[in-house]
């Protein structure tokens, strides 16, 4: 159409209708064009015999009882890679990506309540935002959708009524960090506080089942002597005893939807040990909890928008143990929070876990955006990084983050074409990082149109850093 640039991998002809999505010349504004066949549940205004659609949620939930591969749908025990995307502008970049690696599978609509809570966003937004995405790009295989870190039923709610198929339950706010390293006379205070009634447990029976018995997995012998029991049921049956009033909530809300379950107790102060882990999945299985993959908290540092930190060798011991656990109590995927750019810890998951991983990306899509900001607009950068550099003791609060803020340079010190490298350094990659809702409160209108008018860019660089993520776990 006159007037209208399309995006030739949208078009779709079926049932002798045809889809496309265009961006409108006037204004620049992306649109949804239907032409022929039956356009009823559709709202938009007629141009001949194509009626022109805004990219309303009316509009996409149209859009999607025609094109079922646009829906969500759970993905099993897939490799797969959540895209989470706190913009709504990278599924283009993150498709072009995901598109050179068919067996891992994607997860593009991917946000946290904590992470909608900053940016003003609702699930339903993010789902159809990466919806129109994809749709953009032409992506027809399966994919999924995750309703990030929920904490209450609340959470929940919200994200089923979005048709969201894979949920993550956190439950780190009742993991007792304290019983790790507590005295025995306390670890013992603890039990006595326990929540039996919701395990539908007491403490003999559980016992019992643990104590004098050693529990052959396979690849992996497991025996808990008294302390080890104690400790890990002080320090997660209270999570284990939430995450299963949460699945049941969640059972009831979503009736016959498929969904997928995933349990996170990554964001805590202690690792996970591979017997914690073992009491854990043990636990949640008598409870009748089912689930496909499990983030514990691993040795070492999975810090925002950096490689890993710690001795690669304990990881790789400790890793092979959390897999036999997973492998022998599902089996299920071990799901790596927190997972963007741990480059040297790749190869050692796609090998330990031989597919059976999660790999959970967020903040490194808005850390390309920035970098693309910094190659167009180098003096709305330089306001971007001010303002980092301003809010990063404020904002880091609810990270665990260590980047010292006196080794990023101020903007001043920097010539135009050193921009772009701060978002390879340490340091400046996590004050940028974390700091993203205060730049979204104050720039967040001028980043959006600014990532607009240059999607192409946003989306090459997105499909270049996503197949780094991707290629290790390509078997």
């Amino acid at each position: 159409m006159e007037g209208f640039e399309d995006y030739p991998q949208s078009k779709v002809d079926l049932g002798g209708a045809t889809y496309s999505l265009a961006r409108r010349g006037a204004d620049g504004e992306k649109v949804l064009l239907v032409q022929g066949g039956a356009a009823g549940g559709f709202a938009g205004q007629q141009r001949g015999d194509v009626l022109v659609c805004p990219l309303t949620a009316g509009n996409a939930a149209a859009l999607r009882e025609r094109l079922p591969w646009l829906c969500p749908q759970p993905l099993g025990l897939h490799t797969s890679a959540g895209c989470g995307d706190r913009l709504g502008l990278a599924t283009p970049g993150h498709v072009r990506a995901a598109r050179k690696f068919g067996a891992i599978a994607p997860i593009f609509a991917q946000q946290s309540v904590r992470e909608n809570a900053r940016t003003g966003r609702t699930p339903q937004q993010v789902m159809d935002e990466a919806m129109w995405g994809l749709f953009q790009e032409g992506w027809r295989k399966p994919w999924g959708s995750d309703a990030d870190h929920l904490k209450t039923p609340e959470d929940i709610d919200s994200f089923a009524a979005a048709g969201y198929t894979l949920y993550t339950i956190d439950p780190g706010d009742h993991v007792d960090g304290d019983a790790h390293t507590a005295l025995p006379a306390e670890v013992d205070a603890k039990l006595q506080e326990l929540p039996w009634d919701a395990l539908e447990d007491t403490l003999d029976d559980m016992e019992q089942r643990y104590l004098d018995r050693t529990f052959d997995l396979g690849d992996l012998a497991v025996a808990l002597g008294r302390e080890a029991l104690h400790r890990a049921a002080a320090k997660y049956a209270r999570a284990v005893a939430h995450t299963a009033r949460l699945y049941r909530h969640l059972v009831e809300t979503v009736g016959q939807q498929a969904f997928e379950l995933e349990v996170s107790v990554d964001e805590t102060e202690t690792p996970t040990s591979p017997e914690e882990h073992f009491y854990v999945a043990s636990e949640l299985k008598r409870l009748g909890v089912k689930w496909v993959s499990l983030a514990p908290r691993y040795v070492g540092r999975f810090e925002k928008g950096v490689d890993y930190l710690g001795d690669l060798d304990v990881f790789k011991v400790e890793l092979a143990k959390h897999a036999a656990i997973a492998r022998a109590f599902g089996p299920y995927k071990l799901s790596i929070h927190s997972g963007s750019d741990k480059f040297s810890v790749y190869p050692i998951i796609a090998e330990l876990t031989g597919g059976l991983v999660h790999l959970k990306t967020a903040g490194t899509s808005y850390l390309e955006a920035l970098r693309t900001v910094a190659q167009v607009d180098t003096e709305f950068f330089r306001e971007i990084l001010t303002l980092a550099r301003e809010r990063y003791e404020t904002d880091r609060a609810t990270y665990h983050v260590s980047a010292v803020l006196a080794k990023v340079p101020p903007q001043e010190d920097i010539w135009d074409t050193g921009l772009p490298g701060l978002l390879d350094q340490f340091d400046a990659r996590q004050v940028l990082h974390v700091t993203f809702g205060s730049a979204l409160d104050r720039f967040g209108e001028r980043l959006m149109s600014t990532l607009d008018a240059h999607e192409g860019v946003y989306a090459r660089m997105l499909e270049a850093h996503f197949e780094k993520h991707l290629s290790p776990f390509a078997r």
